[in-house]
């Protein structure tokens, strides 16, 4: 069941009580209030009715032939807020039931107002922590936001709260950070945590938009194809480096985000949205707003909350932790054992300044693993193959092709175009290194 639809869901109430007049006038009271309603004469199954009723609280009387309702607090058994009534209750029995549990005591005759607001308050408590401890399984399942946010630091402990938090409103998110950081996942991860989880996500690479095209690909055109608005209905949005567009854009933009509405190319009339706006920046927006390149109006449309992703670099007790995590995740991809990290190269870790943030290390540590492979590297070896690469692409398809051309290249020039002995040095077959040599389009003249 989903957030929205437990909201909508009305209260249920267990009730016990051996007195049949009792359980009928508690059940016409609750039931009047719009509550559900299951009856109960003692508490012999109680426990099959919480497994059937699921109940967001119980009401039951104390002295019952058969049990007590204090025994109810000391079920193996999870159960809801407990109230608890009797006409024969006094200050140690209620003390009693507060200590072991009990939500309320209340004793008979009571108000049935006050007992209506008891109930609907721990029915409350009982829905907010059901949904809490959901969001968290839910975050604690999501792929590849592990990524991101493993580590123990406080920074990344806040980090988590805020994606959990700001996840179920519906209010624009701006996530800042570094290059790396993984904006990105964190903006799917809120996605993913939301009432709009089962509705589309979309990522915009607001760096590839030029003036011409952007009302083409963002409004769409009218019955030709549809922009990335309306590809975004009921879910989310994503504006990866917002800071990037130009003041026309801008406009547009806030045009859109403010009214809610695009108007398509070809059309004279407005069609109505609903997406949330999750933008990230890896530019500080204030100084891009100082030096006039970017609309404070805008900024404030899109910042009603805001998370700052830390960098790599801020939470050193976490980079060691990483680095493990990802060395047995490729070991895992690539058949092989993990290597151990020695005192020397956890020091090289430590030492690092990773401008390129929790991306790098994954790099690394990926070259680290296929170097381990062939029986040999170090991580400061892998972060010098890095460095002679210059910039390596993004995607984990184009970096692994890339390293690769460099692995062979190098095994090429080893072994002076021996190709027999650059595959056993690789640790692959002759024709699947002539499958990657025309693959990755080297030239093994050149290099010899």
């Amino acid at each position: 069941m989903s957030d929205a639809e437990q909201k909508r869901r009305p209260f249920r109430a267990l009730v016990i009580d051996d007195d049949k007049e009792m359980r009928l006038s508690l059940s016409h009271l609750l039931d009047a209030a719009g509550w559900r309603v299951e009856l109960l004469s003692g508490i012999t199954q109680v426990e099959q009715k919480l497994n059937q009723w699921q109940p967001d609280a119980i009401l039951s009387d104390v002295r019952m032939p058969g049990g007590s309702g204090l025994e109810l607090l000391h079920l193996e058994q999870q159960t809801p807020p407990i109230v608890l009534i009797s006409a024969h209750g006094d200050i140690p029995m209620a003390v009693e039931a507060m200590r072991a549990g009990a939500y309320s005591f209340l004793e008979k005759p009571f108000d049935p107002q006050r007992l209506l607001r008891i109930m609907n308050n721990a029915a409350e408590r009982h829905r907010l922590t059901q949904n809490t401890q959901r969001l968290q399984e839910r975050l604690a399942k999501l792929s590849g936001i592990d990524r991101v946010l493993l580590g123990q630091s406080p920074q990344l402990q806040t980090v988590r709260e805020q994606i959990i938090d700001f996840s179920s409103t519906p209010a624009p998110v701006l996530i800042s950070g570094e290059t790396g950081t993984g904006k990105e996942l964190v903006a799917r991860a809120i996605h993913d945590l939301s009432d709009r989880a089962d509705q589309p996500f979309i990522a915009m690479n607001c760096a590839t938009f030029e003036a011409s095209s952007f009302e083409r690909m963002v409004f769409g055109v009218q019955n030709e194809s549809l922009g990335t608005f309306m590809q975004a209905e009921g879910g989310t949005l994503f504006l990866d480096e917002v800071a990037s567009l130009n003041p026309d854009i801008q406009a547009k933009l806030l045009r859109a985000i403010e009214h809610r509405e695009i108007t398509p190319i070809g059309s004279d009339k407005p069609q109505s949205v609903d997406v949330r706006i999750v933008s990230a920046s890896n530019e500080n927006l204030d100084d891009a707003i100082a030096a006039g390149r970017f609309r404070e109006d805008l900024y404030y449309r899109l910042s009603t909350v805001v998370i700052d992703l830390p960098n790599l670099r801020s939470r050193k007790d976490d980079i060691v932790l990483l680095m493990q995590h990802f060395l047995a995740h490729y070991a895992t991809l690539y058949e092989t054992a993990a290597p151990e990290l020695d005192a020397e190269e956890i020091a090289t870790l430590l030492a690092h300044d990773w401008p390129g943030n929790v991306r790098e290390l994954r790099n690394v540590a990926e070259r680290r693993v296929l170097s381990a492979r062939r029986g040999g590297g170090s991580i400061s070896a892998s972060m010098r193959l890095d460095n002679e690469m210059g910039n390596v692409p993004e995607t984990l398809r184009e970096a692994v092709a890339s390293f690769e051309r460099s692995l062979i290249a190098k095994a090429i020039q080893t072994h002076q175009g021996r190709m027999d002995a650059v595959a056993e040095a690789l640790g692959i077959g002759r024709r699947t290194l002539n499958e990657k040599i025309v693959k990755l389009n080297l030239d093994k003249s050149e290099l010899l």
